[in-house]
Formats: structure tokens, sequence, C-alpha cells
């Protein structure tokens, strides 16, 4: 059985709803999970502002917007005037759901349940569809299987239970279909797993709770290119990663599976396969457990890198430095990307100003500090263990005739980083695809 999950702009569209249909009905027993049609989301988080703020009529006027929109589409979706009827109706009871809000109390317990509205719809407005092509799918509730514990944790034990159990009602259903992002938390309150990662999130559990042979994120592009087409001509997607080699691409952009997100599918040796619906014949890219070894497999890069060098003749040997260090950064809530360090300084780089002032002015108590900005982070991503002779060579042999401000190697066995000025980003992937692919 192979889970399917479609994120938001999948289902932005009547010609796109139809798209998903057609790939799951090629697709039988399979498992569907949908995200909330394209810009739903914003829409109830608005509407939750305005309860917050007791704004009725500012809540209502983006309800009324959202429901017509629903309805305009549905006119597109449907082909007979009786599953245009039924998908009103549902369409209808959703939204004066929503509406109900506006007369009452508005808390947190409220807005997560206004929020769950927006996957209830679409996954309700895709089973019609399904039901109108004459697919045997069924439509279960994420609620009624999918839980957090006490530490909003999954808890894999009840999820793969109460799935299990679900699935067994209709055994020999063509699909079966649900919502990402939702859940119950600890307490049996409607819940979120928005922090997680959504509704890829809810895909990794759900393939890991049924051992699925595949699980499948579709999206409209190539989540997984290698080198950036907009610098190098050549580039194309990359056929296979493994996990490890995934999360290090992972910082590199946000079309990239979070590590979090599919970590039950790791744990759960659950293959994942990134899809494009722009090209649904394509193979696209398979992430799993497997390494190909002595291969390397992508180049990415970041704009927007800071360098900050703190130099001090007072680190020589001194004891708790680097935790002094570390501790500015972490009190003005910025992560640090890439550190390099010496015996008289240590170097890091960030992706966020917004605090650079009050860091820099903090770290003037331990030494000379000095800053770069308008960097570039480039990172190389393969099977490079330290045992695997000239891979490394390769890769500062191509960057020779320029400037490199860092470099990081031996952090994982999958990455090897290096930071030059942003102006000479092109040169770098340019020279990286001449000599690496």
């Amino acid at each position: 059985m192979k889970v399917l999950k479609f994120g938001s702009v999948c289902l932005g569209s009547a010609d796109r709803m139809k798209q998903v249909s057609h790939i799951v009905s090629n697709t039988p027993g399979c498992i569907v999970i949908l995200s909330a049609m394209e810009e739903t989301t914003q829409a109830l988080e608005d509407i939750s502002n305005y309860l917050y703020r007791k704004n009725i009529e500012g809540a209502n006027e983006i309800i009324n917007r959202l429901e017509a929109r629903y309805l305009m589409e549905i006119s597109g979706i449907y082909s007979t005037e009786e599953a245009k009827t039924a998908a009103i109706e549902f369409v209808t009871e959703k939204i004066n759901y929503v509406r109900s809000f506006t007369k009452d109390l508005f808390t947190l317990f409220e807005e997560r349940i206004v929020l769950a509205q927006g996957e209830l719809l679409s996954s309700g407005i895709f089973h019609l569809l399904l039901v109108e092509q004459g697919i045997d799918a069924k439509l279960i509730q994420a609620a009624d299987f999918m839980r957090t514990d006490k530490n909003k944790e999954p808890d894999p034990v009840y999820i793969k239970e109460k799935l299990t159990g679900l699935l067994a009602e209709n055994p020999d259903a063509a699909a079966y279909v649900t919502q990402g992002y939702i859940c119950r938390n600890a307490y049996g309150e409607i819940d979120d797993l928005r922090s997680s990662g959504g509704s890829d999130y809810t895909a990794s559990l759900v393939g890991a709770a049924i051992n699925a042979e595949e699980i499948q994120i579709w999206t409209d592009s190539d989540r997984m290119q290698n080198n950036n087409p907009a610098y190098v001509h050549t580039a194309k997607p990359i056929e296979q990663l493994s996990f490890d080699e995934a999360a290090e691409l992972a910082y590199f952009g946000d079309k990239i599976l979070h590590p979090t997100c599919v970590l039950p599918a790791k744990m759960a040796n659950v293959p994942v396969r990134l899809l494009n619906m722009l090209e649904p014949q394509a193979q696209g890219t398979l992430i799993s457990n497997k390494l190909s070894q002595g291969t390397i497999k992508a180049v990415a890069a970041k704009d927007g890198i800071i360098a900050i060098q703190i130099k001090s003749g007072r680190m020589l040997l001194a004891h708790g430095f680097l935790r002094k260090v570390f501790e500015v950064f972490d009190f003005h809530q910025t992560s640090i990307d890439m550190i390099v360090t010496s015996e008289v300084g240590v170097s890091v780089t960030i992706d966020n100003d917004r605090y650079l002032k009050e860091i820099l002015d903090d770290l003037k108590k331990f030494g000379t500090v000095s800053v770069d900005k308008d960097m570039a982070l480039i990172c190389v991503v393969g099977d490079l263990d330290w045992h695997n002779v000239g891979f490394e060579s390769k890769v500062l042999n191509a960057v020779k005739t320029l400037p490199v401000r860092m470099i990081s190697y031996g952090g994982s066995n999958f990455n090897v980083s290096f930071l030059v000025d942003s102006k000479d980003k092109p040169d770098a992937l340019r020279l990286l695809n001449e000599e690496l692919f």
C-alpha cells in the first residue's frame, strides 16, 4: 500500500484537483493525505485573528469571501448536478460551522478547530469527486487515529492501532482519503502537527504505521534539483538520496523535506518519493536509507549569510570560551549554521540579522569582532566519509580560483560546506558542476 500526500498548491483549482484524482485512480488501494486548498489556511488564520480581537465584521467578510470561492470552484470540479449539490451542501455546512464561532468566546481551543476546517473541506470535496468518478473511496477522519501524547509528540502505538482498525472496516476500498495536519492531543482536543511539519509529517507517520510500500509527496515543482538552474543550465533532478543526505540539503530550501517530517519513515525504513505534478510520469526523487557509496549527489547554495569572527588572545586554552560565545547567540534566539575554530579565534555564520547589533555588542566582551555580510553558503552533499580519499580535494580544486571565507568538513559524513561572497556564487556553482558532475 502506498501513501500519497498532496499539498495545498496541488489542490489550488478544479483542474488540479481533477489531476490529483487521476493520479489516485492509477494507484489502487492507496491512502491519500490532503492539505487544505491553496490560500485556505491563510484565510482561516485571518478569521481567527479577527475573532481574537472581537472584530466580527472583519471575520464575516473573510468567511463570506472564502465561501464564495469554494462555491465557485465546485462548479468546475464536478460533472453531475447530483455531485455539485452534495458538494454545495457539504461546503455550506462547514462554512456555517466556522461562522458559528463569531458568536462565542474565542480561545486557542476554538482556533485549532477553525484551522482544521481547511483540511476537512479539501478532503470532503475530493472524496465526493472520487465517488462521482466511480471510485470506491472511503473518507476517514485524521482525528480518529492521529494523536499526540502529553509531550506533544505523536503516539505511534495509538496511531497504528486506530488506523489499522479503520482500514480493516473497508479492506477492499480503492482509496482512503484523510487529512494532513489534524490530530487530537493527549486530552482528546482537536490539535495540529503544524510545528512539526504538518501534512508531510502526517504522511510519514501514516506510512510508518502501515509499513507502506512507499510514501509519495506530490508538489507542483521539483523539490530536489541538482545545483541551481538559474546559474547552471545543465542542472537536473536528483534520482536518489539517503535520508541523511536529504537532511543536509534541508537547510537550503523550504521545498526540501525537513528531517523531522520524515523521521518516522526513516526509522520504519519506508522510502519517500518526491514527485512533480507538472511531470507525473517522471520518476521523481527517491529518499531512503540506502546510501550510494562513493557518489556526490548534489550542490546547494543559500544567500543572505553573515560571517562573524571573534579573535581573542585569551581564547588559548581558555575553559568555557566557546560556551560563552554560543550563549550570546542562544540569548538572542539566533541559530548558528556553520562554525570553524582556531587557537586564537572562532568564526560562525548566521542567516538572520534581526539581532545582529545586539549580538556584536555582546561578543565584543570576549575579543575583537569582525563581520562579513552578503555571503553565500555552498554545500556539496554525498558520500563524503573521510575514508573516501579525494572527494574533498575535488571540491576545493573546483573553486581554487575563488576566494573562500570559511570551510567546514567533518561535522557529518555527507557534507562539505564553504562560504564565498555572494557575487562569486554563480561561478562557484558552475565550477562545481563542471568538476563534480
